[in-house]
């Protein structure tokens, strides 16, 4: 299926590396997409830093006092609409999402959670894995609706997870699977490959064996 030319949003509050990986994936030619803008809610992101490498548009939109809930995430939406953004990826994010960016994007913001959803919801998932000695835990691609963590699943990865594993190794063994599933993700929606069906997300063009993925397409290295 051929892909179109996406334009994205990204909002990130930290040091963006998924931001950074879809990036990489685009300059390779791998991800037909635009990045029309990045806002981050945190001036010290060093998110800010990969977008000016990249010469990425990029805004500093920090909740102040004197906005309401309603209103920052309306002066987001505002300003993603102004760029013409299609899909809205958050990549590490660390806001609840308000009902303005869902009424304006809906089934069209992506988030990146790490762990496989629904167990660990909320924050530090990787932690709340090796805490309950789980055997595999991975990342998930999901839509955002008005929960925690709680939209329409798109695509999973796992990794084992050792009995000596801390929130500190398990966190980077998953961070890598995060670099690769995410990029994957955008790329089947640029492709026309997504279709959400209630709870579920109907993912055209992979073929299945027994109940697993057999072509997965991810790229390492």
């Amino acid at each position: 299926m051929e892909a179109r030319m996406l334009n994205l949003g990204i909002l990130a509050s930290g040091r963006g590396s998924n931001f950074q990986a879809i990036i990489d994936e685009i300059e390779a030619g791998r991800l037909p997409a635009v990045i029309k803008l990045l806002i981050v809610d945190n001036a010290g992101a060093y998110a800010i830093e990969r977008a000016k490498k990249h010469s990425i548009d990029h805004l500093h939109i920090g909740p102040e006092a004197s906005l309401s809930r309603v209103d920052y995430f309306s002066a987001i939406v505002r300003e993603l609409q102004k760029r013409e953004v299609e899909l809205v990826a958050l990549a590490g994010f660390m806001r609840i999402v308000g009902k303005p960016l869902i009424d304006a994007f809906p089934n069209r913001i992506m988030n990146i959670h790490p762990a496989i959803l629904p167990a660990f919801p909320g924050l530090h998932g990787q932690k709340q894995a090796a805490e309950y000695g789980v055997k595999i835990s991975g990342c998930t691609v999901h839509f955002v609706d008005g929960g925690v963590d709680t939209g329409p699943v798109i695509i999973q990865a796992a990794v084992p997870v050792s009995p000596d594993d801390t929130e500190d190794t398990l966190s980077a063994r998953i961070l890598k699977l995060e670099h690769m599933l995410y990029p994957e993700a955008l790329r089947l929606y640029a492709e026309g490959r997504l279709r959400v069906e209630g709870r579920g997300v109907r993912i055209s063009g992979y073929e299945m064996q027994d109940g697993y993925i057999v072509n997965p397409p991810l790229r390492k290295g």
